[in-house]
């Protein structure tokens, strides 16, 4: 008889086990559901008890009662916890000297820089350790400006009280000063007749009505009159000048509720980007155009859109007629407008026309041609590897920037715009053509769409907004795509879209291909604006932004400096970070309060609305603090 496999006694030893671990676990699982029942039993006759103890009063339910549960957010923005006080920093009034100050073209810091090519007049902000911690006051007797359109002939005395251009350009019409304010005549040193006049001569040589040129910038503005007369068609212009010995004429613009900035053409890009302007126009702008290779109109071919114009009138324009009022030689002008002449046949430029005072260059379409007569221009030869775009701080080259490649000679480089107002709504042509990283023609809809129903919202929200007239200048300090302005192309406003230099896509480009403006800005730094500029501020996500770059003080400080007394600020952003800002503007004196988002409490991101007080410096001879304020 054959012995037992050692097979078969393993394979019975794990059978019995098995039997063994089953019927263990079968008598722990018993036991458990036994005393979860006894807890459960016990612990709800306990719980039972402890309510009747505690309400004994309460009276039973009848059956078929509807009962209504509360399902409201019970915890609002408006009580929303502050910070502790103690933490708020103190930010007293400047003292009234520096009611016009202007951080980054401060005169005395400004004479520690070079001269030549008046690099010294550029932007040279302060350290930290020098930045002010108090707040602007406006000068004393400042009264809020004049509605729109009587601003552009009238600013009252008080809010810019200088009368030097008043008698330096007396002959040439640009302001007088009668009583308690400026008036200006619209006259120029090229167009005493008026800029109105002088724009109708610009219409006899290019279309400026059929909505083909809608953004102009205009470089040594002087008071702006061309673009004060532009915005009546419908064209909206970018004016700049330096801070220089005609004081005021950027703070003269400004008051006048026509845009403009604190600039010049010397060592740094324009803060604009490439193919950006529509028309570009210097009258009498004291402009070295044909110095340094060509080099500041270089520039312009940069900013100007293709098929773009440049406008000149004033020396050298017509020099056979004038040479002998503008006190130079008659061989000294010619030989200047040569040289821009062969400056601006280097770029491609054709000269449509000179007629009496004017001459018009336009800028190709594209670079097929230009890039063959290379051969014949040596220079400017073409930039390498640089982003056109890039414009903040970027130094000036002196090689031409190639326009976006074409497929044939008829074609636009970079893409065709729509005319104006279509070109608003337009998907424009670096979103289109795939340039902006990230954004599809449908986000851009999206996003046109999502704005109309924030700025409603808005209006909702500030009643001031929403009332024609009261506010002209705005300033939207991280735009995008430009949606917020786009939703207010129909009221009495302009607004500066802010880019951040700190933003994850650059979308200048786009905002000005929709036929709006506005410039590159880092906001750790003061804007290249004077005190009082904006009547209404947007901040969308700012200060999220800027976490960890700089002070949140710094940055308000700099709102409240350019932002005009009675004038409000929309903060938007997230919850922790507006309670924070919150606290600062109620150091600062301003009226502020926490709403929710206009899609309901749930969402962490709020609104925070803000109004600044009228308040201005002390009368002469009065205490620093005593200053002004509304009663």
């Amino acid at each position: 008889m054959a012995s037992p496999s050692p097979l078969h006694h393993f394979s019975l030893k794990p059978k019995r086990a098995n039997l063994y671990y089953m019927t263990l676990v079968a008598v722990l699982c018993t036991l458990c559901y036994l005393v979860g029942i006894w807890q459960h039993s016990t612990g709800t006759t306990a719980i039972t008890a402890a309510i009747s103890t505690s309400d004994s009063s309460c009276p039973p339910i009848p059956r078929n009662t509807t009962i209504h549960l509360d399902f409201e957010a019970h915890h609002r923005a408006e009580d929303l916890p502050l910070p502790p006080a103690a933490r708020v920093p103190h930010l007293p009034p400047c003292d009234a000297k520096l009611s016009e100050y202007t951080p980054c073209q401060d005169v005395t810091r400004s004479l520690k820089f070079d001269r030549e090519r008046l690099v010294y007049r550029e932007r040279h902000c302060p350290e930290k350790e020098e930045l002010l911690k108090c707040r602007i006051p406006a000068p004393h007797g400042y009264t809020v400006p004049f509605r729109w359109p009587e601003s552009r002939d009238s600013v009252w005395y008080a809010n810019v009280p200088h009368k030097e251009l008043t008698v330096e350009k007396k002959k040439q019409n640009w302001v007088h000063y009668e009583g308690d304010r400026f008036r200006f005549p619209g006259g120029g040193t090229m167009f005493p007749r008026g800029a109105d006049a002088y724009i109708d001569e610009i219409g006899k040589l290019i279309n400026l009505r059929d909505g083909s040129v809608r953004t102009a910038i205009d470089t040594g503005c002087g008071v702006a009159s061309w673009g004060a007369y532009l915005l009546s068609r419908d064209i909206l212009p970018m004016s700049f000048a330096p801070r220089d010995t005609h004081e005021a004429q950027v703070q003269f613009a400004l008051e006048r509720g026509v845009p403009a900035l604190i600039g010049i053409l010397a060592s740094k890009r324009l803060p604009y980007p490439s193919r950006a302007f529509d028309m570009a126009h210097c009258s009498r702008c004291l402009i070295p155009w044909g110095q340094y290779d060509g080099l500041y109109l270089i520039e312009v071919d940069r900013v100007l859109r293709p098929g773009g114009y440049w406008i000149l009138s004033g020396p050298p324009i017509n020099w056979e007629k004038h040479w002998k009022g503008w006190d130079r030689t008659a061989e000294d002008l010619k030989a200047e407008q040569t040289m821009i002449e062969n400056v601006a046949k280097s770029l491609c430029w054709k000269k449509l026309k000179q007629k009496d005072d004017l001459a018009v260059w336009q800028k190709p379409t594209n670079h097929v041609h230009c890039k063959v007569n290379r051969k014949v221009f040596k220079k400017p030869s073409f930039c390498q590897a640089q982003d056109p775009d890039k414009a903040w701080y970027t130094t000036m080259e002196d090689c031409l920037t190639p326009l976006p490649g074409v497929n044939n000679i008829k074609e636009i480089a970079g893409g065709e715009l729509a005319k104006w107002p279509e070109r608003l709504t337009s998907v424009p042509p670096r979103i289109s053509s795939g340039s902006v990283t990230g954004i599809t023609a449908e986000m851009f809809r999206d996003n046109t769409e999502l704005w109309k129903k924030r700025v409603a919202y808005y209006k909702t929200l500030d009643y001031q907004l929403a009332e024609p007239g009261r506010y002209r200048n705005l300033l939207d300090m991280n735009a995008y795509l430009g949606g917020f302005a786009a939703a207010l192309v129909q009221d009495p406003v302009w607004v500066m879209n802010i880019v951040p230099v700190e933003a994850e896509v650059n979308t200048l480009g786009v905002i000005y291909e929709r036929g709006l403006i506005g410039t590159y800005q880092n906001w750790c730094e003061a804007m290249s604006t004077y005190p009082r500029t904006y009547d209404f501020i947007h901040s969308d996500s700012v200060f999220s932004l800027y976490k960890d770059r700089c002070e949140v003080e710094d940055i308000l400080l700099e709102m409240d400096r350019i932002l005009r007394p009675e004038g409000s600020i929309i903060f938007r952003d997230d919850v922790d970070v507006l309670v924070k800002v919150k606290s600062i503007m109620d150091a600062m004196q301003y009226d502020a309060r926490i709403v929710d988002h206009e899609n309901g409490p749930i969402h962490r991101e709020k609104i925070l609305l803000a109004a600044k007080q009228y308040w201005t410096a002390p009368a002469p001879g009065q205490d620093q603090g005593e200053s002004q304020t509304d009663s």
